[in-house]
């Protein structure tokens, strides 16, 4: 039951469709909405002409001058998805009323009227107001409106787009959590050791001051750090009694099996490389590649400290869990042969965060997730 949850949620990272369909997404995502456009002009016959032109397909909001256009874009900027602006203004000139809009609002479509072709001053104004499109008075009405309806598609593409990728995105975050539970799932003994990982991982990382990819790729490789294992009996991942030398070297592959499941997925290519060292050693005694000292990811070695001191506080079929004390002391005697000297420091340092993470993982994990902070809070 186990291997099939897996392997359903471990196809779904293996689909490098999630980008290649998302044009075929956005074409579901259109909305029948009405969109907002805001037409600025100081004349009110060329204000009358664009509403009349543009107001069964969209709703239209009016100003009279840049100022007054710029105060309902402060109220109504969300609501707002393509602006049509005069150039001569009293008060305020159209290209200094759309390079205001431009700093606040970027995803506006911006049109600017003008009724003179200066060439520089119009590819000073694409800059400075980044400018869908100017148009030159007196306008055709009809390629008038076919103009706002591309500026439209665009904005579509571009928020669709957006809202589809954080979507993905998190369909992607909560797949790996999928799978990590999964593997956690096929050893009683191991329940939420992969989360715990995670977090213990985080808290070091996060006290290192690494930078945001580095924190996102070390959750990742937290969470997945044992997927390797999804291809060992059970028998042996449970087993009370001392592995035979054949079971042992059985085990001891789970790290290369991980680099190798995930290696094609492009996203999990660094991760890939990060999964198959943590169990190397700082002496180089370790496996699968004997690699030694700093050869080590610093991934790797921050995942082999918190995969350890989880390892030992925890119950295993083959022996009790030991106490956190018992298991820092361990790790102060390991420093400098297992483990990095410096991340054992640091992880000793960290002992009373660790601990009390250990105890509330469902409160500390959520605190030190970077995944989880991207999704949701940028929602």
């Amino acid at each position: 039951m186990y291997y099939g949850v897996f392997m359903d949620n471990f196809a779904l990272l293996k689909e490098d469709s999630f980008e290649e369909s998302l044009s075929e997404i956005l074409q579901l995502n259109q909305k029948n909405e009405k969109h907002t456009i805001l037409l600025v002009d100081d004349e009110v016959n060329n204000l009358q002409l664009l509403r009349r032109t543009l107001r069964h397909d969209y709703n239209i909001i009016t100003a009279s001058n840049g100022k007054e256009a710029l105060e309902i874009v402060e109220g109504k900027g969300d609501e707002i998805a393509l602006i049509v602006s005069d150039q001569k203004m009293p008060e305020m000139e159209g290209t200094e009323f759309l390079k205001r809009v431009a700093g606040e609002y970027p995803d506006i479509v911006k049109i600017l009227l003008t009724g003179h072709l200066d060439v520089d001053a119009i590819v000073d104004s694409i800059n400075d107001c980044h400018l869908y499109q100017y148009i030159v008075k007196p306008f055709d009405p009809e390629e008038l409106k076919m103009t706002i309806d591309s500026g439209i598609r665009k904005f579509d593409l571009v928020n669709n787009k957006t809202v589809i990728l954080k979507d993905l995105r998190e369909l992607f975050y909560k797949t790996i959590k999928l799978i990590a539970s999964a593997l956690d799932a096929k050893d009683p003994y191991t329940h939420g050791h992969s989360l715990r990982v995670t977090m213990y991982s985080l808290i070091l990382a996060k006290n290192l001051n690494l930078d945001d990819t580095t924190l996102e790729e070390i959750e990742t490789a937290g969470l997945l750090h044992d997927i390797g294992k999804i291809g060992i009996p059970q028998k042996i991942l449970c087993k009370p009694d001392k592995l035979t030398d054949e079971e042992y070297e059985l085990m001891k592959s789970h790290p290369a099996r991980a680099e190798k499941m995930l290696m094609g997925i492009k996203k999990l290519t660094v991760v890939s490389n990060w999964l198959r060292c943590h169990h190397e050693r700082w002496d180089g005694k370790g496996y699968p590649y004997g690699l030694k000292g700093e050869e080590i990811p610093i991934s790797g070695r921050i995942i082999a400290l918190a995969d350890t001191y989880d390892a030992m506080t925890s119950t295993r079929s083959y022996r009790k869990a030991l106490s956190h004390e018992t298991a820092i002391e361990e790790i102060k005697k390991c420093a400098g042969t297992q483990f990095d000297p410096v991340l054992a420091e640091l992880f000793i340092k960290c002992s009373d965060e660790i601990k009390a993470a250990k105890e509330d993982p469902e409160t500390y994990y959520p605190k030190y997730s970077y995944l989880q902070k991207q999704i949701y809070e940028t929602k």
